[in-house]
């Protein structure tokens, strides 16, 4: 069974300003059936306590949905955020597409 995917790529500031647009995002791939999330943070260049509370929201509603969601692609001020805030323990955070094609392939065949 070939898993649906999703890859939402934000860019600049993760910030309130830009958590509206992003959660819409997010809902709208839920509605459409999507299994799998990945967040490529790779043009997100920093993120404020209002970005990391967007994550956070999303992570919950893509589980409550039992769907799966990926992070991947994060700069060192995310990565230290994260750190920081116990977040790398609760998001799985991978370190580039590739691994996350690897990872989606290796649990498909699970």
């Amino acid at each position: 069974m070939e898993a649906n995917i999703r890859i939402l790529e934000p860019t600049g500031i993760l910030d309130g300003t830009q958590a509206e647009i992003f959660r819409k995002e997010v809902d709208m791939a839920l509605e459409e059936g999507v299994d799998v999330l990945l967040i490529d943070l790779k043009d997100i260049t920093f993120v404020d306590s209002s970005g990391l509370g967007i994550l956070v929201v999303v992570l919950k509603k893509v589980r409550a949905c039992n769907k799966l969601l990926y992070v991947c692609s994060i700069n060192e001020q995310v990565k230290m955020l994260f750190e920081l805030t116990s977040m790398d323990r609760v998001f799985e955070v991978l370190p580039d597409r590739d691994a996350f094609a690897a990872k989606v392939e290796s649990t498909s065949k699970a």
